[in-house]
């Protein structure tokens, strides 16, 4: 998919957009779009990679009981260590945690985006103020001229956001399995040493 093309449309909440990490937080947005009042399109950005990945799955409980949340904090994140937050969506969450936790890293933070459209503004501020001094960085799988970067732009003006992406291309992928998984082992180093 093209994830830019329909955040380009996204205004005066027409639609929502969204990228969901956890089976549980998926379950939560269909049963609000079907809850609410009123109707409109529920655009969700998933890889079939996750389908079966052992990250996404969620305890019964989180079904049962619980709302959508449109960002994810970092839980095993202590906020007095964290001098940098990495802000992403989808699956490459799960690579820069992976990585996060093989290597150990205790100063970074991942935060999710559940939600893109309508932005999670409120959400988002509440949780990097548990952040203050951190920098901040989005990183995203897609080239730079593609993906969810520009669109973060748009929202977060004010913030000094350094970004980690693929160089601009003309094309969303290389079509090589060997060169991308180069390229997304460079992001996800980049996403923690930048």
């Amino acid at each position: 998919a093209r994830p830019e093309r329909f955040l380009q449309q996204a205004a005066e909440l027409n639609m929502v957009v969204a990228n969901m990490t956890s089976a549980s937080n998926y379950f939560h947005l269909l049963r609000r779009q079907v809850k609410w009042e009123f109707r409109k399109p529920c655009v969700v950005f998933s890889p079939k990679s996750l389908l079966r990945h052992p990250g996404v799955v969620s305890p019964v409980k989180d079904f049962s009981s619980g709302v959508f949340t449109e960002v994810l904090d970092d839980p095993n994140a202590m906020a007095k260590e964290v001098k940098r937050v990495v802000l992403c969506t989808g699956k490459v969450f799960f690579d820069l945690q992976e990585y996060q936790q093989k290597k150990k890293i205790k100063n970074t933070a991942l935060v999710r985006l559940e939600q893109l459209y309508p932005f999670p503004k409120k959400q988002l501020e509440t949780v990097l103020k548990k952040y203050k001094n951190a920098e901040l960085i989005w990183a995203q799988e897609e080239p730079y001229n593609m993906g969810y970067w520009a669109y973060i732009q748009r929202f977060m003006p004010d913030e000094k956001l350094k970004v980690v992406a693929r160089k601009s291309s003309a094309s969303p992928a290389t079509g090589y399995s060997k060169v991308h998984k180069a390229e997304q082992e460079k992001i996800i180093n980049l996403a923690f040493e930048i």
